[in-house]
């Protein structure tokens, strides 16, 4: 066993966090990675054999409150987040893999940067001035979306007087009470799932909800629900485009409610942003959104099923509240954030935005 495959597994976690890794791996048969601006990256040149995985991971059970391990052992995967004082927050995902144990470290911060670091546009943020209905952050794994969240419910938390709610699974950013009263709730540690705690939120004199995931069409339900009582819901999807996000959201119903969902989601739906992250011209990662704001235009296109329009509305739009991707990465193009190449290589539409590159 190599001497740092012997260190102390809270001493692996302290130096990775001082490399703003993102994202640290643990699996039997390679070396200790970690994720860095997009790449990843070796720890140590030792192999990790199944004990150094199980005996890292057992440590970091011990780390969480000396967690039970058995939900790993029992069912084959865990999710929990736990936080090392001085260090940083980790969200933990833990898994059996050709019968040894692994686990996935997301790297989180104890203070939220501000929108204005991590290239959040101001208009995103404001979504949280809103009284009610639904906002949905979509993309995928690992593009930002939870950031982007906990940014707009910081802002709520400091300049509104609300009671705030957040269904996470597991808690990612952790909020301190400001003007704001905020109640986070870990699914399987303060309640059963989502849908049972969504119920009981409602409950509970809720201004605002974030709800970390709509995983299916009951909770999307009472989601929905909730936003037409008069209730601010926040949620996100893995989806990329908002015409996909609206076609998502309509397919998982049975085919006899598909009708009612548009109608009613064309009353609920304030916002849906698509975001992505992409490599910068000088290093790291920036994120780019495409952001749908409602209209009764686009309220008319959901009630009516016509989603395909709703792309070329967003197309022809370039405002703070309403611009596509492909318009936001010409714009970081033009303003030499981004390369050429990297524009056309996250494009939804490569070819009309080479057009717009070469003129």
């Amino acid at each position: 066993m190599s001497e740092t495959i012997k260190k102390d597994t809270q001493e692996i976690l302290q130096e990775i966090s001082l490399l703003k890794a993102s994202d640290i791996f643990v699996v039997a048969g390679r070396p200790l990675s970690y994720r860095l601006n997009n790449q990843i990256r070796e720890y140590s040149g030792e192999k990790l054999m199944p004990e150094d995985t199980m005996r890292i991971i057992q440590d970091i059970y011990a780390l969480a409150s000396h967690r039970s391990i058995s939900p790993l052992t029992d069912q084959g995967d865990d999710d929990f987040s736990f936080a090392l004082p001085g260090v940083s927050r980790f969200r933990v995902n833990t898994y059996m893999q050709r019968g040894s144990a692994a686990a996935v470290i997301r790297i989180i911060s104890f203070t939220l940067p501000s929108p204005q670091e991590l290239g959040i546009p101001e208009g995103i943020i404001r979504l949280g001035e809103l009284n009610k209905g639904m906002v949905l952050v979509t993309g995928t794994a690992g593009s930002g979306k939870s950031t982007t969240l906990a940014c707009i419910i910081d802002y709520i938390n400091k300049n509104r007087e609300k009671h705030i709610i957040t269904l996470e699974d597991p808690l990612e950013y952790l909020h301190r009470h400001e003007k704001s009263i905020v109640s986070q709730r870990e699914i399987t540690t303060d309640t059963v799932s989502y849908i049972s705690a969504l119920r009981a939120s409602l409950r509970q004199s809720p201004d605002v909800i974030l709800l970390g995931e709509m995983r299916d069409y009951e909770t999307m339900q009472v989601a929905m629900t909730a936003a037409e009582t008069g209730h601010l819901i926040f949620s996100s999807l893995h989806t990329t485009g908002a015409a996909n996000t609206i076609d998502r959201i309509i397919d998982v119903f049975p085919a006899n409610q598909q009708k009612q969902i548009s109608v009613q989601l064309s009353m609920v739906l304030q916002c849906i942003i698509s975001q992505q992250l992409v490599p910068a011209a000088d290093g790291g990662r920036i994120p780019v959104f495409e952001i749908m704001t409602m209209n009764p235009a686009l309220r008319n296109m959901i009630r009516e099923r016509k989603i395909p329009q709703i792309e070329g509305q967003i197309y022809n739009s370039a405002s703070d509240t309403m611009c596509s991707m492909d318009s936001s990465l010409l714009k970081l193009f033009r303003s030499g954030r981004i390369t050429r190449q990297t524009a056309l290589d996250y494009a939804a539409n490569p070819e009309m935005l080479m057009r717009n590159l070469g003129r």
